[in-house]
């Protein structure tokens, strides 16, 4: 996947509040410009003292950056804004192209960059706080950072058609979880895993993502909204009972069945586990 260029402060900034919810971003634009233009208007002057005149130096200095920083804060919250609202959309239209295509074969005519979009939608669907950091910095190319309750996770995107992931993806995802003390990591691609890849992910927090899993999970996504979405009066008693009785993973989303817990502290207590279970360890509460 292609690596950031160097950007300039400004274009920095524009990025950063395009990271956050539009509507941040406005708020960033009038708050900015509001505190700045406060230190933007002169004061004044009646007489000056001799001991003064540092302190009268330095806020004509501050002055006369906040009169310019006050346009140029406020541009930047707005572009960013701007650009926010508008990544939204392409998520939003990304995940809707998935879901009504009818195969995994749609992942591939994407972009890199909208794949990492469609996956960060993909998994804002499943219940996670996405963060874009695009996989640029000093941080073994991780592509998206979950939060889910008080845990972490870290995703590395892989649009690669021709070939498979190989172990040493894995790997490097499995040292940052660690350094960054991550609960969990996500490799998601459009293409498969060596087997290699595979076996070492197998019982460790590592779930690997193929195009055919990405697609079930926003069909299957995509569908429970759906039926959220209907007036309960609409909605067939039966299907209503079915998906009480089985939730999708909030990991893979597969189906999921009861499960006891053996030890620990909720030792005889019941709770959803993932299907696909030692594969993987997604687990819901009961109720």
């Amino acid at each position: 996947m292609p690596r950031k260029r160097k950007t300039g402060l400004i274009e920095d900034l524009v990025n950063l509040v395009a990271m956050m919810p539009w509507w941040a971003g406005v708020a960033f634009a009038v708050l900015g410009y509001l505190v700045l233009h406060r230190l933007a208007t002169p004061v004044a002057i009646t007489s000056v003292q001799p001991g003064q005149m540092g302190g009268m130096a330095a806020r004509s200095v501050i002055t006369a950056f906040a009169n310019v920083g006050q346009y140029v804060v406020f541009i930047i919250g707005l572009i960013g804004a701007v650009i926010s609202f508008v990544r939204r959309k392409r998520r939003a239209a990304l995940v809707m192209d998935v879901a009504q295509a009818q195969s995994a074969d749609a992942l591939d005519g994407m972009s890199w960059r909208e794949f990492e979009l469609l996956v960060g939608e993909a998994f804002r669907l499943q219940g996670y706080r996405v963060t874009e950091t695009g996989g640029g910095g000093p941080d073994g190319g991780i592509d998206l950072a979950l939060t889910k309750g008080t845990e972490k996770f870290l995703v590395q995107c892989k649009q690669w058609k021709a070939y498979r992931v190989s172990v040493d993806v894995v790997r490097e995802l499995y040292g940052v979880m660690a350094a960054k003390g991550a609960a969990g990591g996500f490799v998601v691609t459009s293409g498969r895993f060596t087997d290699d890849a595979r076996k070492f992910a197998e019982g460790r927090n590592v779930q690997l993502v193929d195009g055919s899993k990405l697609f079930a999970m926003i069909k299957q996504a995509k569908q429970s909204l759906a039926t959220n979405a209907q007036p309960a009066s609409n909605k067939p008693p039966m299907a209503t009972a079915r998906a009480v009785a089985a939730p999708s993973c909030p990991l893979c989303g597969a189906g999921m069945v009861k499960r006891t817990a053996r030890s620990g502290s909720n030792a005889g207590n019941e709770f959803w586990g993932c299907s696909t279970f030692p594969k993987c360890r997604g687990v819901r509460p009961l109720g």
